[in-house]
């Protein structure tokens, strides 16, 4: 059985940083690339970074762009979303996922349960 466990939400102020962790278990980490996705309430699910299987090609939305850095370290199986800066347009649920190397959520097959983040401004 598939798990992602996201971690390391929670509600910080305009223009500090977070980092949020995703534990992946049951299948081969190493296998996949590793997406993030936030939602603001009443609005799509909406791409924020991805990493490739090895770590060394990354994506990102232009909104976030030279404020989060995503990264993996697949011997612990976890894949990272070090944000900084943060904007109260930051505020979402975070959500990684396991799958291809893309922007659409259809890239991807496996879903955690999400992570709160909230920034006041």
């Amino acid at each position: 059985q598939v798990q992602l466990v996201e971690s390391g939400g929670g509600l910080v102020q305009a223009g500090d940083s977070l980092r949020l962790s995703c534990a992946a278990s049951g299948l081969t980490f190493s296998g996949y690339a590793m997406g993030w996705f936030r939602q603001a309430p009443g609005k799509e699910r909406e791409f924020v970074a991805a990493v490739n299987w090895s770590g060394g090609i990354t994506s990102y939305t232009d909104s976030v762009k030279g404020r989060f850095t995503i990264s993996r370290d697949n011997a612990k199986r976890t894949v990272y979303l070090q944000m900084n800066t943060l904007k109260a347009e930051d505020t979402a649920v975070y959500y990684c996922a396991a799958g291809r190397h893309g922007k659409n959520p259809s890239d991807y097959g496996h879903w955690g349960q999400g992570t709160q983040v909230t920034v006041s401004s």
